[in-house]
């Protein structure tokens, strides 16, 4: 563990990856606050489908990053037991044109014994026994609590109004609770992120990408592992409820979130035995931070010293390795070649 240097950390945003880089930050030693707008886990990341999933069909920037979330999130489960995760593995097919080879393929046979209440099960399908998902809000605030025994300080319902600069570098950041002082400052708000960056004179491109995401009461044991096929994309919490994602499509009245949960309400019934009684909880949508081009934005702004961002889709599977990483960078001093390809300087002209 890292002495950190006694660094002066304020972490803006209180949402998954907010709270990991708290509890990475504050475990390393360093001087850690936390400042959230609103509650922990109140954004993006209290909608999240929260799938950790490390295959990808298509072409992935992010595919090291990926490859090593499972592995992080094991050795996060060993130092903070609350993370609620399942892991259940992916049961995936017909989700591409091409049905991209999966890591491990399943009879139809096997795929009853996964899913014994499916009523039309594919001759085949992908397995990724490794794969599952968390409860995402209960995770951020295991992180936040953990973040905590290591001294952090958290402060929610707690804007930030602006920033205050020395010679080109923020040192302190102005806040609806008064003045904080900082050594670095670490933006992980979500697409909230864009707007800081502008009041420091360099904005990212940072977009809001809608999804929708579910909740059912279900009868319990309906699904076994997660399920992503043409017709759902479905999981069971461990207090039974059902959750499903779906793609955020226009604000017509036929596709707003009520409507959407009745639909997909009616594939899951079709899809599954027993999925009679399924019943819609709430349905809403999502705003995930979005960077113009794709790809993760993480490490320092050009041109502005001591403000480090930390902006990405998909944040559940990134929080735990994105969270190490940074630490290591900020507290350490440490240059993360793994990191290299997400710095924010590719936006601004005189970096590219």
């Amino acid at each position: 563990m890292d002495s950190g240097q006694g660094k002066r950390i304020i972490v803006v945003g209180a949402g998954i990856v907010g709270a990991s880089l708290a509890y990475h930050l504050a475990r390393r030693g360093a001087q850690v606050t936390v400042v959230e707008a609103e509650e922990i886990a109140s954004g993006v990341t209290g909608r999240s489908f929260a799938w950790i999933n490390t295959s990808h069909p298509e072409p992935d920037p992010i595919a090291p990053l990926r490859r090593a979330a499972i592995e992080e999130y094991r050795r996060l489960e060993t130092q903070v037991p609350d993370l609620q995760i399942r892991w259940t593995g992916a049961l995936s097919y017909g989700v591409t044109s091409g049905d991209a080879p999966p890591a491990n393929r399943v009879t139809r046979s096997q795929i009853l014994d996964l899913e014994p209440n499916l009523k039309n099960p594919p001759q085949s399908a992908g397995f990724a026994a490794q794969e599952g998902a968390l409860d995402a809000v209960a995770a951020s605030h295991a992180l936040i609590a953990g973040a905590e025994a290591h001294g952090a300080n958290i402060l929610t319902q707690t804007r930030v109004l602006g920033f205050v600069t020395q010679a080109e570098r923020v040192t302190a950041v102005e806040t609806t609770q008064g003045t904080l002082h900082a050594d670095v400052v670490v933006l992980a708000a979500g697409t909230a992120t864009a707007k800081l960056t502008e009041l420091l004179g360099a904005p990212l491109p940072i977009n809001a990408s809608p999804a929708i995401s579910i909740r059912y009461t279900a009868p319990p044991n309906l699904v076994h592992t997660l399920i992503s096929s043409p017709d759902m994309e479905v999981r069971q919490s461990a207090d039974g409820a059902l959750l499903a994602a779906e793609d955020y499509l226009d604000d017509t009245a036929e596709n707003q979130p009520a409507a959407i949960a009745r639909r997909t309400a009616q594939a899951i019934q079709n899809a599954l035995h027993g999925a009679e009684s399924l019943e819609p909880e709430w349905a809403c949508i999502g705003l995930r931070p979005m960077p113009a081009d794709g790809v993760p934005v993480i490490g320092y702004l050009p041109d502005v010293g001591g403000v480090y961002v930390c902006a990405m889709h998909p944040g559940v599977v990134l929080a735990a390795v994105v969270g190490r990483l940074v630490s290591e960078e900020i507290v350490g001093g440490k240059v993360d070649g793994e990191l290299g390809p997400f710095r924010p300087g590719r936006f601004f002209q005189a970096y590219v």
